[in-house]
C-alpha cells in the first residue's frame, strides 16, 4: 500500500499515461530546468543528470512547503552516432528519421526518484535497442505530416503511428515510450514503496 504522495516532475503526456496505466495515484508538477547539454556529457550521463535535476527542482519546491512526497523525474534521448532530442522543425525531423531509418539505435531514459523529506534520491538509466525499418523519403515526409514527431526524442513515437516504422526492439518497450516502468518500480522499492 502506498502511503506517500507521488509527484511526476514531467510535462510528458506519455509518462502521465504510463503511470495511470499501472494505477498509480500522482500529481504533476512541470520542472523549470535548462535541458541543453552544456557540459558535453555522454548520453547516459546526460539523461541521468537531467532526470535527477528535474526531480530535484520539484522536490526542493515541495520541501519548502514541508510536503512529504516522492518525486519522479525522467529524461529520454535517442542515440545513433550522436544524441537526438526533439526536432525543432520539419527539416530536423526529416534529418533525424533519415539518419535512423534502416538501422539500429539506442533509446536511453534516465530516471530519478527523490524524497522531499531529506532531498536524497536514487537514479538509474534504461537502454533499449530499436531497429527502424527502411523508409523512402516520401514515407518519412508522410510521417512528418502527421505532426507526431515534434515532441518526441528522435522524431518518432512508438506508441502511435510510429509503431509501423519500428521493425523490432530489444529491451523495455515502455522505455521507448518514455518511462521504464520496471526500473521505476525497482527505484520506488528502495524507498519502501511497492506497487505489486
Amino acid at each position: 500500500m502506498i502511503n506517500i504522495k507521488i509527484v511526476l516532475a514531467s510535462s510528458s503526456p506519455r509518462r502521465r499515461d504510463l503511470l495511470k496505466q499501472i494505477g498509480l495515484d500522482f500529481t504533476v508538477i512541470n520542472p523549470n530546468i535548462d535541458e541543453t547539454n552544456n557540459m558535453k556529457m555522454s548520453a547516459t550521463q546526460l539523461v541521468k543528470f537531467l532526470a535527477y535535476e528535474k526531480a530535484l527542482c520539484v522536490a526542493k519546491e515541495l520541501s519548502e512547503n514541508r510536503e512529504d512526497c516522492l518525486v519522479i523525474g525522467a529524461d529520454t534521448v535517442v542515440v545513433k552516432d550522436c544524441i537526438l532530442g526533439k526536432p525543432k522543425d520539419e527539416k530536423e525531423a526529416f534529418e533525424m528519421l533519415k539518419h535512423l531509418q534502416g538501422d539500429w539505435h539506442n533509446v536511453m531514459t534516465g530516471i530519478a526518484v527523490i524524497n522531499t523529506n531529506n532531498l536524497k534520491g536514487k537514479k538509474s538509466v534504461e537502454i533499449t535497442k530499436v531497429k527502424m525499418k527502411e523508409m523512402s523519403d516520401d514515407s518519412i515526409k508522410a510521417y512528418i505530416q502527421s505532426k507526431e514527431p515534434f515532441d518526441k526524442a528522435g522524431a518518432y513515437g512508438i506508441q502511435g503511428l510510429g509503431s509501423i516504422i519500428v521493425e523490432r526492439l530489444n529491451g523495455c518497450y515502455f522505455n521507448v515510450v518514455g518511462l521504464p516502468l520496471s526500473k521505476l518500480n525497482t527505484l520506488l522499492n528502495e524507498f519502501g514503496v511497492y506497487l505489486v
